[in-house]
């Protein structure tokens, strides 16, 4: 996986790195870095000056220079980069893109428009459509409780009151932990009857665009020395070698 040219000239301290050959501070990377270092979660971040907080600042850089590289994507395209709610991916969504272009794509309205971008024609590949599983049908139960009747998947109940429901004959009122409901019913559902196919076109986004990001990474942006990709076996702090 290529992560971007190297710069092997003698490092620029104030350098996060180099877009199209231009310089970019590395002012919101100290920034976001002094943000993590004085937040709630300070004590878990690794000792200052050590390998692991080296990663950490690799890891960070590269999720800014992600967000510049779609920032200069953007406005050559013309996308409109307004929208500035945060976004939160699922675990499997993270997975696929990796954990720098997942924490660009939450953090970076101009990373989600260049991602609707780059992907806007994508199809799932039809030989994944064969191959994926039919989704598992689910279970729904309709129930009778002191606020009204409701339809409710088993597992997003409390748990000590789903299992006293199923202890407990159906049309009998079963009372665990505080809750009291009556189980009226059950049915067979589909998990998610408009999957698998949106599953596999998301994924199949995610996929084109990971391969865009890495060809576009590696055509415009140099790396400079201590800002590596914290992947990149050729860097010191890399302990992962294969």
């Amino acid at each position: 996986m290529s992560h971007g040219q190297h710069h092997h000239s003698h490092p620029r301290p104030d350098v996060l790195g180099l877009l199209d050959g231009r310089p970019l501070a590395r002012t919101e990377l100290d920034r976001r870095l002094a943000a993590l270092r004085e937040g709630p979660r300070s004590a878990a971040l690794p000792v200052a000056g050590s390998p692991e907080d080296r990663q950490l600042t690799r890891w960070v850089a590269q999720v800014v220079l992600t967000e510049e590289l779609c920032a200069a994507e953007a406005a050559e395209r013309g996308l409109d980069c307004s929208d500035p709610a945060p976004v939160r991916l699922d675990q499997r969504a993270a997975v696929e893109l990796g954990s720098i272009t997942a924490a660009a794509y939450e953090g970076s309205p101009a990373v989600r428009a260049v991602y609707r971008a780059v992907t806007a024609d994508t199809t799932p590949d039809p030989e994944h459509r064969r191959a994926e599983p039919t989704d598992p049908v689910g279970e729904v139960w309709h129930l009778a409780t002191p606020d009204g009747e409701f339809e409710a998947d088993p597992d997003t109940l409390p748990t000590a009151l789903a299992a006293a429901l199923r202890a407990t004959p159906p049309g009998r009122p079963a009372t665990a932990g505080g809750w009291s409901a009556t189980l009226l019913g059950r049915r067979t559902a589909r998990a998610h009857p408009d999957e698998p196919g949106d599953r596999l076109l998301d994924s199949a986004r995610r996929t084109a665009f990971a391969h865009w990001l890495d060809h576009t990474r590696a055509a415009r942006l140099t790396l400079v020395p201590g800002l590596e990709h914290p992947g990149d076996p050729a860097q010191p702090d890399n302990h992962h070698r294969h």
